[in-house]
């Protein structure tokens, strides 16, 4: 056997084996030494090291390559809109007016709002046609932004147009500049001002863009209204009579509806269509409509009506001929069909009524008309309707 010292210096000589690290241990010091290796790579050797200790390598001294680098400025627009409402928020107004209602066996007065823009400064006020009942209105007032109420006179009514001119007996107010439908373009700045909810409301600002050029809304089931201004800018339908304003202050268009099926659709009547009417009301004091002298209706619709082919796309075929008109004078006769005035393509009825205001009572024009196949040429002297 073996005695104590004995097994005392046994054991203080014995070597034990080594422990065996496991398997977990080293990913354990694999993610840590990943770790600090990364925060050395993407912080410590970027800040202190590269460009300092050592050379700066290529990767961060070459500058990252830009691709169609867009600067916007978000206070443009902002600006530009705070600049034409100050300038053409004192020429819109308040439009309040009575139209009689028939109900059944009697009448009530309705009362009606919308909007309206001074065009020039002796108080002749440029609207909607449905806003003062399309001249019917028993009793129009004007509010003015300095709180003055006036009387409107009704000038001229197109409730086709949607336009009317008011007259008030005021001088020295404050109007807007028209400007020139005819050169917009999609995307361009939209302001429209006017009277959302009622007098509550006056004034009320709101912008967009052109949303859309040349385009046709029916407003019932007899009437469509064709080319329009479409914008994204809140239009409600206290706003009709008020102007639409582009970036310049200047007026490009009336508003007329808003299609209430879908969300940002308003619509505006472009200035240009008016144009003419507003000067000659202000230097006649009215506008006389001149006219051809026939009844008829859209190539379209009159082949769908009599299931005919006519042969043509467009085009306003006569169906009868006003006795003592310029037609009559000019030799047109039932079934011609009036393809163009000065060149001018009429599509319908809108069109040419468009054309037409163009021209003044004493003024010629060349129609350009299809009897039966064959293409000729009338002239007509215009008169008064």
């Amino acid at each position: 056997m073996m005695d104590n010292n004995n097994y005392n210096n046994y054991n203080n000589s014995y070597n034990r084996p080594p422990k065996r690290r496991s398997f977990f241990s080293y990913i354990i010091v694999a993610i840590i030494a990943g770790i600090v290796g990364g925060v050395i790579s993407v912080y410590i050797a970027p800040t202190y090291l590269y460009g300092n200790i050592i050379p700066m390598p290529e990767i961060f001294s070459t500058k990252p390559a830009i691709v169609n680098e867009i600067i916007i400025n978000p206070t443009d627009e902002i600006n530009t809109t705070a600049a034409v409402a100050r300038k053409a928020t004192s020429s819109v107004v308040g439009i309040t007016s009575v139209q009689m209602q028939r109900e059944f066996f009697w009448t009530r007065p309705v009362e009606g709002v919308g909007s309206g823009v001074v065009v020039n400064s002796n108080g002749y006020i440029l609207t909607n046609a449905h806003v003062i009942g399309n001249g019917e209105a028993k009793e129009i007032k004007v509010l003015f932004e300095s709180g003055d109420e006036f009387a409107g006179k009704v000038l001229w009514v197109d409730s086709a147009l949607d336009l009317a001119v008011l007259k008030v007996n005021a001088s020295n107010l404050s109007y807007a500049r028209l400007g020139n439908s005819d050169v917009l373009e999609v995307g361009e700045l939209a302001i429209a001002i006017g009277n959302p909810l009622g007098l509550d409301f006056q004034r009320s600002v709101t912008s967009g863009v052109i949303s859309g050029l040349h385009r046709s809304i029916q407003v019932d089931q007899f009437n469509m209204m064709e080319d329009l201004i479409q914008t994204d800018a809140s239009i409600n339908p206290g706003n009709s009579g008020g102007p639409l304003l582009n970036g310049k202050g200047e007026v490009i268009g009336i508003n007329t509806a808003k299609v209430q099926s879908g969300e940002g659709l308003g619509f505006s009547i472009p200035i240009n269509t008016v144009k003419p009417i507003i000067e000659e009301v202000v230097e006649q004091g009215g506008f006389k409509n001149v006219y051809i002298g026939f009844t008829g209706t859209e190539v379209e619709v009159y082949e769908r009506q009599f299931g005919v082919d006519l042969n043509t796309d467009s085009g306003l075929i006569i169906l009868e001929v006003v006795p003592g008109s310029p037609a009559e004078k000019a030799g047109l006769k039932p079934l011609d069909i009036i393809l163009a005035i000065d060149d001018q393509i009429i599509d319908n009825m809108a069109d040419l009524r468009k054309i037409l205001y163009d021209y003044r009572i004493g003024d010629s024009a060349i129609l350009k008309v299809n009897r039966e196949g064959i293409i000729k040429e009338a002239k007509i002297t215009f008169i008064e309707f």
